[in-house]
């Protein structure tokens, strides 16, 4: 269960900053923060091109 505090930082990752950028690159939208009821949610949003649906 997340109870929204966080942990420790490990490894060589950007974390929601790297997330956001990377889907801004691919023109989504990326969504982050704590929820009402406790937690965190990270959600993004990616277009599918026409070709492929």
């Amino acid at each position: 269960m997340d109870d929204g505090r966080g942990g420790p930082v490990a490894g060589d990752g950007h974390g929601i900053v790297g997330m956001r950028e990377r889907v801004a690159l691919l023109d989504g939208r990326f969504r982050a923060g704590p929820r009402p009821e406790g937690g965190f949610r990270v959600t993004a949003r990616l277009p599918v091109p026409a070709a492929d649906r």
